[in-house]
């Protein structure tokens, strides 16, 4: 499991075909029920955004998390890449803070599906945590051109204790 990582110290290495080989790991203990109370969780978590997106919201990432969980079980690629264990072990408490906060299950199973999904598009697959084209709000979207990920609302959420921004590949989008 990618807990295992907390025994690892900040100088360590890892390649990206283990650290993808813990995600397959915990993704295998991933199920439909999981998945549609983590999307329960997306509903009820955006109830009070405005209409315009809140439906594309639910059903992309309701989508993306059915898709990208059965991503992770069936990849077998060979990343040749090593990482330090650093940047991963503080994205970690990140995400520990925020399962710890989680209130209720379906909360809890948002989490930790996110925790799968988030690592490994950043880590192993160096992607953006939210997909090319998540909008937000002002008609803002996440996109991509000559290979660099534009976000709009990176530099907002930064220094956010509880986002994964810090983490995230994209780059704040400076037509915002």
């Amino acid at each position: 499991m990618i807990e295992n990582l907390d025994d690892l110290d900040n100088n360590s290495r890892i390649t990206k075909n283990h650290l993808r080989d813990m995600l397959k790991a915990d993704a295998k203990n991933i199920h439909m029920k999981d998945i549609m109370l983590a999307s329960s969780f997306l509903r009820e978590d955006a109830k009070y955004m405005p209409a315009s997106y809140r439906q594309d919201y639910i059903e992309r990432f309701s989508r993306i998390f059915f898709k990208k969980i059965k991503d992770i079980k069936e990849d077998k690629n060979n990343y040749a890449d090593d990482m330090g264990t650093k940047e991963i072990k503080e994205f970690l408490k990140v995400i520990k803070t925020q399962h710890n906060d989680a209130k209720g299950k379906n909360e809890r199973c948002f989490v930790k599906i996110a925790r799968i999904i988030s690592a490994y598009t950043t880590f192993v697959l160096e992607e953006p945590i939210h997909p090319v084209g998540t909008k937000f709000p002002g008609g803002f979207i996440l996109y991509i051109q000559n290979g660099i990920y534009y976000c709009p609302v990176k530099k907002n959420q930064e220094n956010n204790p509880s986002a994964l921004c810090k983490f995230c590949v994209s780059v704040q989008d400076e037509n915002m």
